[in-house]
């Protein structure tokens, strides 16, 4: 109730709203005009212009100082300042005032610049009038400010300046809220600054928002969570994870608990055949190398989205759904329930451009080589009643077919329909799969939905916040056609953000992960990991490519992928135990054996064709490959081969960086060091490629390309070299050109500069034209590193374009490939 001065107050505010003139842009300034200066009275004005009822009065319930920390950042101007906004959108009118910081590394100039920028471009939802919108904006626009938050001097005057204003305005201090959008190795300090300088008043509540990655193994999210428990209490700290703020995972609790009645038989080991939980993603991780090399998919995925849902799928419903103490716990208890992961439990992958991609952004050189996962399928198992002997397929990666994400429930099918079903018949659900799907977002459906098989039950549904989707698409889910299952889709759509800001603000832990179910999860995921960070992943060529090469079975207790043949390798003969195996590979001629032995045979065959040369036109010309693979081939050359007719031969360069020579990168700097310098070449049968000329480094004006053309003509009859040596990258490139390099593959140029995704970036290079007029080629491949790009193009289809390798081949000439064990067998 209000007491008389309040009543009067309200009454004279009234009566100054009504002389308002009609256009409301200026109100303090007919504030000023008409003598009223009293905070209080200003605030009622605002809420009287926001169309707020005061037929009884509203007790003001205290002041709330929301600090966005990384208010600059690529999350922040995407996701977290709208979130803020719609937060007050739903609070402005409930008693509590607010101010909003945003704090940053920048200058104070700016970050009010970006934050200005940021702040206009600010979306009311769908149901907001226009005119509210407008009003709105601009309140919030004057109610947040930018704080360069760089030292713990900063936060001091942070402090300050909330405690100021609160004096100023006669509040009292119902929280603050600090959002650490920030890397996790800046929270120690952070937290260090607040807790010095930067709480509230007694009485009122700290909440501390944090992002993932909590850590990357069960060490270091132990050491993250142990320096924050020195600062925050675990009731202050909140670890988000949007995924939980998706309406459809936000839900799955509360469907569980409002269908008790018919999940309850259902929901258990002998009814539920498998549980997928999905999420698949069209773009690879470019741009974010250094992340994912620190990462991979599953501690950026798994190990806390799909794990989360998978407990939401799995707890038990607390009898006191609203306690969110009995769901974090009911969620540990399965967490702590979950089986041992081993090597079988997983299958892994790689896309083939990721490997270019961290050589490129990370600047490594062509010999780096890496493991790290951009997909995963993993097999969990939880120990307990309900669920034993139930298989949950946790499954995520980049550069896959599809974007979607959704959670699918698969029934056991036990029914046997004798009478055949007629065309269009949509009555006898009863005889086709059961499943419920919880369809998070994108796919072909492409809105978040909850999916139940019409032969299972009609589900439940608060009618406020969701409804049964009446016009549905023509498309299939699953093999089934959507009116095979009973649809439900949010009333409004919200996003992840906007939904857990707000359980933020209300204190609802239950979407948040705790220290104790944070430490859990990474105790049964860090084994794998240690294990898997060791192993070769299945290289992938990405999107609808990809086909069936990352199919899995569940088989023994494990996962494999379902396309267990790694090549086609086709009528292999084995002369002896000892000896090279000789077969085809893509077609072609292919010499295997270990590199040791690999190596010997390929500087037998190379003296052999030098003789044949010799013996046949008075020279030999060998074209010469740069990078590491033939560097063991020159010492072979040179330590045992002293009958080699070196004073007849001429060497040519395949390819050459676009550096000095005496530069390390320089392919005949590599040459001269393991190769010239041991051997009698004549000096005038020596061929670098001009990268070097009038002291500047491929220049197109020099003409370096055109010069090397001439002199291969000028000596090469036909321009036929005797033999081209050849490596293959990870990426399916050959010499320097590399995929995509339409000059270099189709075209008619002999000698090009080319682009590598690499350092250095410029190359010069023989065309593939050039290199298919050799009487023989030879493709050496080393290494377990190369093994996956071996299986992918043994599986691919032979597009030049995407693997320049699938180009090489001679018109008249040979080709074979040396492939050692590691790269052919692993």
């Amino acid at each position: 109730m209000c007491d008389k001065k309040q009543l009067q107050g309200i009454r004279q505010l009234s009566n100054v709203y009504s002389h308002l003139p009609d256009d409301l842009q200026g109100p303090k300034r007919s504030l000023r005009q008409l003598g009223v200066n009293n905070m209080l009275l200003k605030g009622l004005l605002i809420m009287l212009l926001l169309g707020t009822n005061f037929v009884d009065c509203t007790e003001h319930k205290g002041h709330i100082s929301v600090i966005l920390v990384g208010a600059t950042g690529d999350l922040a101007k995407k996701y977290l300042w709208q979130g803020l906004f719609h937060l007050y959108l739903n609070e402005a009118d409930t008693g509590h005032s607010f101010i909003f910081y945003g704090g940053a590394l920048s200058p104070q100039e700016k970050g009010e610049g970006v934050i200005f920028d940021v702040l206009k471009s600010l979306r009311c939802p769908g149901d907001v009038t226009p005119d509210r919108c407008a009003l709105l904006k601009d309140q919030f626009l004057r109610l947040s400010r930018y704080r360069q938050l760089k030292t713990a001097e900063n936060y001091t005057a942070l402090n300050q300046d909330i405690q100021n204003t609160m004096s100023e305005e006669g509040l009292h201090e119902a929280g603050r809220l600090f959002y650490l959008s920030v890397p996790p190795f800046t929270y120690t300090d952070i937290a260090r600054s607040i807790n010095a300088t930067c709480r509230p008043l007694p009485g009122a509540w700290l909440r501390v928002v944090l992002e993932k990655p909590f850590g990357h193994d069960y060490a270091s999210a132990q050491q993250l969570a142990t320096d924050l428990q020195l600062f925050f209490k675990e009731d202050e700290i909140y670890r988000i994870d949007h995924y939980l703020g998706k309406q459809t995972v936000e839900q799955i609790l509360p469907f569980r608990r409002q269908n008790r009645k018919h999940l309850d038989p259902i929901w258990n080991r002998e009814h539920v055949e498998r549980v997928e939980i999905v999420l698949k993603e069209t773009v690879d991780a470019k741009a974010r190398t250094s992340f994912y090399e620190e990462y991979g998919v599953i501690r950026d995925v798994i190990q806390n989205h799909l794990t989360e849902i998978l407990t939401s799928v799995s707890m038990e419903v607390p009898l006191n759904y609203s306690k969110s103490y009995d769901a974090l716990q009911a969620k540990l208890e399965v967490m702590n329930a979950l089986q041992s992961l081993d090597h079988s439990s997983a299958v892994i992958g790689q896309y083939q451009n990721y490997l270019a991609q961290v050589r490129e952004e990370l600047e490594k050189n062509s010999n780096f080589f890496t493991n790290t996962q951009t997909f995963a399928g993993v097999l969990v198992q939880i120990d307990n009643t309900r669920w034993e002997g139930v298989p949950f397929i946790l499954t995520s990666g980049k550069a896959l077919d599809e974007r979607t994400a959704y959670v699918r429930v698969l029934f056991k099918d036990n029914s046997f329909c004798l009478q055949k079903e007629t065309n269009g018949e949509t009555d006898r659900t009863f005889c086709k799969r059961k499943q419920i799907i919880f369809h998070i977002g994108h796919g072909d459906l492409g809105f978040p939905a909850i999916l139940v098989s019409r032969g299972l039950f009609k589900p439940k549904f608060p009618s406020r916040h969701w409804q049964e989707a009446t016009e549905l698409p023509s498309l299939h889910l699953f093999g089934q056609p959507l009116t095979d299952y009973y649809v439900y889709r949010p009333v409004k759509e919200m996003d992840a953000y906007s939904l857990l800001i707000s359980n933020i603000f209300y204190g609802k832990k239950e979407t948040f992960v705790t220290t104790e179910n944070l430490l859990s999860s990474w105790t049964f995921w860090t084994p794998l990991l240690e294990i898997l960070d060791r192993e070769s992943p299945r290289v992938y060529p990405g999107g609808r490519e990809n086909g069936q090469l990352l199919d899995f079975v569940i088989e023994n207790g494990g996962l494999q992928f379902a396309a267990v043949e790694p090549l086609e390798i086709m009528g292999m003969e084995h002369k002896s135990s000892f000896a090279s195996i000789h077969s085809t590979f893509l077609g072609n001629s292919m010499v295997s054996n270990w590199a040791e032995q690999l190596i010997e045979k390929l500087a037998q065959d190379i003296q052999l064709a030098a003789e044949s040369a010799v013996q046949k036109s008075g020279v030999f010309h060998l074209a010469l490959s740069g990078g590491s693979t033939p560097l063991a081939l020159f010492q072979r050359l040179t330590k045992h081969h002293h009958g080699f007719p070196w004073k007849r031969t001429h060497l040519w360069l395949v390819d050459e960086r676009c550096v000095p020579f005496t530069e390390p990168d320089s392919n005949f700097g590599n040459i001269e060091k393991y190769l010239l310098q041991h051997v009698r070449v004549p000096y005038i049968n020596i061929h670098p490629m001009p990268v070097d000329r009038n002291q500047r480094i491929c220049s197109e004006e020099d003409l370096g390309t055109e010069v090397y053309t001439k002199e291969i003509s000028a000596h090469v009859s036909n321009s036929s070299f005797d033999m081209v040596l050849l490596g293959l990258g990870s990426d399916g490139h050959t010499a320097s050109i590399f995929p995509g390099a339409q000059d270099g593959i189709e075209g008619d140029k002999s000698v090009l500069f080319t682009e590598s995704p690499g350092q250095p970036h410029r190359r010069m290079s023989l065309s593939l034209s050039l290199i298919n007029k050799a009487c023989k080629v030879a493709v050496l491949v080393l290494g377990k590193g190369k093994h996956d790009i071996v299986t992918l193009i043994s599986r691919a289809e032979r597009n030049p374009m995407k693997w320049p390798i699938f180009g090489v081949n001679p018109t008249f000439g040979k080709l074979v490939w040396y492939i050692d064990y590691d790269a052919l067998l692993k």
